[in-house]
């Protein structure tokens, strides 16, 4: 049975992580959304957030995108290759609604499988 929390191993914690996938990473982006991408080690995806206070200035505006992210990513973690995610929000992102963060998302998804696929 295929199970779908979200526990610690998934996400990316530690500041060594973090600079791991900055240095040699491939970047997905929208007017709104950025995914900051690198192939890893482990047998399964990693998400981490880097969403600054310059960008999404409400703390509630910035949970609610970590939610919505967090959320999509464990629907879809057995279906991601074994890649860190880095997710950076734009200002404009706090003018779309639930449904079309959730489709930025998607739409990023795609293209990062389709570039790890060739």
């Amino acid at each position: 049975m295929i199970k779908f929390t979200f526990p610690r191993e998934l996400r990316l914690l530690t500041p060594f992580d973090f600079n791991h996938v900055f240095q040699d990473s491939f970047r997905v982006g929208s007017p709104f959304l950025t995914l900051v991408v690198r192939k890893n080690n482990c047998n399964h995806m990693r998400l981490g957030f880097a969403i600054a206070k310059k960008q999404v200035k409400r703390a509630h505006e910035r949970n609610r995108i970590k939610r919505l992210a967090k959320e999509y990513f464990r629907h879809r973690q057995h279906q991601l290759p074994n890649i860190d995610f880095i997710l950076m929000a734009k200002q404009s992102v706090i003018d779309l609604d639930n449904q079309q963060i959730v489709e930025t998302l998607n739409k990023l998804c795609q293209r990062i499988i389709t570039k790890y696929e060739v």
